[in-house]
């Protein structure tokens, strides 16, 4: 895949092995992949509609525009597209209104990230005004910066919301530990030169070279991350 996002020159790259972590949202920090597909369901139970159990796989870690129009097209719901991005963005911030919950493990690891000085960004399919509310339970002191899925004109599968997160924290991509629940964005975090750790959240994730894959993000920490990029890790 090809990006017209700057990488930064790895041959420039000083410091730690370690420059930076970028993180995943829905289904990797927080638990909302079931509250998205409870949206999905009951929006096109009221345009008459059943949604099969298979569809949620297809869905999952998706951008919106994809999931949407996979779903039309699945369905043959009669919405235009735009009209359904917005009616599920909007039902589910209304869901998560009063907060999300955390996924086992996600509180520790950013304290420790942060506790540490660790340049860590949030990057997600999910549009701004999503983002911007879960924020508010994952406490927007933890991230240097965010990206969201509304804010590129290409977002995961494509390597662009990583490329970006990784030039604008001045990091080399190569030396940035991507952890991501779907294989949608452990596509996007490869393509973009990223080591990958996967906590497959709805479907499985099969291994691959330069790719862990965990059960739970307890099992993940700073050191586990330092030790998939090799190279010293002072000052981190």
């Amino acid at each position: 895949m090809t990006s017209s996002i700057p990488a930064v020159d790895s041959r420039q790259s000083t410091g730690p092995a370690l420059q930076a972590v970028l993180l995943d949202m829905d289904g990797t920090l927080v638990d909302t992949e079931g509250f998205w597909w409870e949206v999905e369901v009951a929006v096109f139970a009221e345009l008459g509609h059943q949604l099969l159990e298979e569809y949620r796989e297809v869905v999952v870690g998706g951008p919106m525009t994809r999931s949407a129009s996979f779903l039309i097209k699945a369905t043959g719901a009669r919405i235009a597209l735009a009209e359904l991005t917005v009616l599920l963005n909007t039902r589910f911030a209304e869901m998560i209104g009063g907060g999300v919950p955390l996924m086992p493990g996600a509180r520790r690891l950013l304290a420790e990230l942060a506790a540490h000085s660790v340049p860590t960004a949030l990057v997600s399919a999910s549009h701004r005004q999503i983002i911007d509310r879960v924020l508010h339970t994952l406490g927007p002191e933890h991230f240097a910066l965010t990206v969201a899925g509304d804010e590129l004109t290409r977002t995961k599968p494509h390597p662009d919301p990583y490329l970006l997160a990784a030039a604008r924290l001045g990091a080399d991509p190569a030396r940035c530990a991507v952890v991501e629940d779907t294989l949608t964005g452990v596509t996007a975090a490869e393509a973009a030169g990223c080591r990958v750790v996967a906590v497959p959240s709805v479907a499985p994730i099969p291994p691959a070279a330069g790719r862990t894959v965990v059960g739970s993000l307890e099992e993940v920490d700073l050191s586990f991350l330092q030790r998939l990029i090799p190279g010293p890790n002072y000052g981190v």
